[in-house]
């Protein structure tokens, strides 16, 4: 299981990532991520939708209300062009720290400790 922080931390680009992808309604979104992690990663709905509503105010997301199958009115989220860019822009700053991490976590690497 993640630690709190490294999920906080990666849940942007992975919502980010997923709504490149078509647009998607909160449970969606939940179950993708779980799917992804192979049940690794459980998301609650009390920590998916604050992230959600953030992305909403900081134009990354934009919204639209849609009946669903059954009835019920459904609230699907979708990137914007903007959150386009911010899925570039996050994609580049953890590749950097992947490779950073893969080049300390070799066996020869020297991180100058004595």
């Amino acid at each position: 299981m993640l630690s709190k922080n490294l999920m906080a931390a990666s849940s942007k680009p992975l919502i980010l990532a997923i709504l490149r992808g078509g647009e998607n309604y909160g449970y969606q979104i939940i179950q993708r991520v779980k799917e992804l992690s192979g049940g690794e990663l459980e998301w609650a709905e009390g920590m998916l939708y604050p992230v959600l509503h953030k992305m909403q105010k900081d134009g990354l997301v934009q919204t639209k209300w849609k009946l669903s199958d059954n009835g019920r009115m459904r609230k699907y989220y979708r990137l914007t062009t903007k959150g386009r860019e911010a899925l570039n822009n996050e994609k580049q700053q953890w590749l950097k720290v992947h490779g950073m991490l893969e080049k300390v976590w070799q066996p020869d690497a020297s991180l100058g400790t004595t």
